[in-house]
């Protein structure tokens, strides 16, 4: 198999059913149709989904022109397994989906919130992967992935 670096590499995705998630967190499915030197892509036949627990919902968005630098995941779908989808979730309307995604959302960032305030008031301070014990600057525990 041969090896294709940066944007080269999207020649063999090209007419297929690709899954793309955006910085926004917006998943989108389409047919790669085309795409530049900038990793800019145009689907054609896209669907925006909004998955929220045993449920989705999607909504029809035509030939769609994604910028390369907004791309944060980019896929193949297996199209038997996503012909299939609507027999393992239940298909909810698009705006319903939106909704209830943004609200648990909202529900995610608040209890990030409270954990934040917690070791705050344990004395921890907690930034991206740097715990930090802010009873003595001296001693600061760095975790790197």
């Amino acid at each position: 198999m041969d090896f294709l670096s940066g944007t080269a590499s999207l020649v063999d995705e090209v007419d297929k059913k690709l899954l793309v998630v955006l910085r926004d967190g917006k998943k989108l499915v389409g047919v790669l149709r085309s795409f530049d030197q900038f990793a800019n892509l145009v689907l054609e036949d896209t669907w925006e989904r909004v998955h929220v627990g045993r449920s989705y919902g999607e909504r029809r968005l035509g030939v769609f022109l994604v910028r390369g630098e907004n791309v944060v995941l980019m896929g193949e779908l297996d199209v038997a397994k996503d012909n299939e989808l609507p027999f393992r979730l239940q298909k909810i309307p698009f705006e319903e989906a939106e909704r209830l995604y943004k609200e648990e959302r909202q529900r995610q960032a608040e209890e990030a919130e409270r954990k934040q305030k917690m070791l705050l008031s344990q004395g921890l301070q907690m930034d991206a992967f740097t715990f930090s014990l802010l009873s003595d600057p001296e001693n600061v525990l760095n975790f790197d992935p």
